[in-house]
């Protein structure tokens, strides 16, 4: 769906901010910005469980984690007060620079707000665009995170993780997390907590 000049500038613009990440990472055997891969992933499955997704919501998929890396973890005490704070700070300061963004591309403030309100995922319960923003960042999570947050962190605390995570999907994007193939030992994670969830 071809939403106009408008939208193509805001876009264009996002990827060029993401685009400045220091953090790079190998896709297809070349060397891109992590922030600007990371918004082709959520954008990809933001399409795949809405083909049909909104205008607002194709924004603020693009636009999620927009200059994270601006705003690092080690910035803040290391306990868990401060990955709360962090969190919430990162929030704000993404839909503030979407806002920007949008502003400079031409668009109405009601539509900036709509983003701004998806970037901070205020109704989560009860707004289906949010809901699936939080599919595709789940899955982004389960399709090219898991690997690498198996090497750093406790088998116990991945059991949670992968729980916490799946609590936020929806039925359909568990049905597209079970499809996705996977290495083995990260289907045996996901395999594991999901039984030990039901056995609580």
């Amino acid at each position: 769906m071809d939403y106009g000049l408008r939208f193509k500038k805001a876009v264009h613009r996002i990827d060029e901010e993401n685009g400045k990440d220091p953090h790079v990472i190998l896709v297809g055997g070349a060397a891109r910005p992590y922030e600007l891969v990371y918004s082709q992933w959520v954008t990809d499955w933001v399409l795949q469980l809405c083909p049909q997704a909104s205008e607002a919501l194709r924004l603020a998929a693009r636009s999620q984690h927009i200059c994270r890396w601006m705003i690092p973890r080690k910035s803040y005490e290391m306990t868990r007060a401060g990955y709360l704070k962090w969190r919430a700070d990162l929030k704000q300061f993404h839909a503030e620079k979407s806002g920007e963004i949008l502003s400079e591309a031409g668009y109405p403030n009601e539509m900036i707000s709509r983003v701004q309100a998806l970037n901070l995922k205020k109704n989560l319960a009860g707004d289906s665009d949010c809901q699936i923003l939080e599919d595709a960042l789940c899955l982004v999570t389960i399709q090219h995170q898991l690997a690498e947050l198996m090497e750093k962190t406790e088998p116990e605390k991945m059991l949670q993780i992968v729980r916490k995570t799946w609590k936020k999907m929806s039925p359909k994007a568990w049905e597209l997390a079970l499809a996705l193939a996977l290495p083995e030992p990260e289907r045996e994670l996901i395999k594991n907590a999901l039984a030990e969830e039901s056995a609580m």
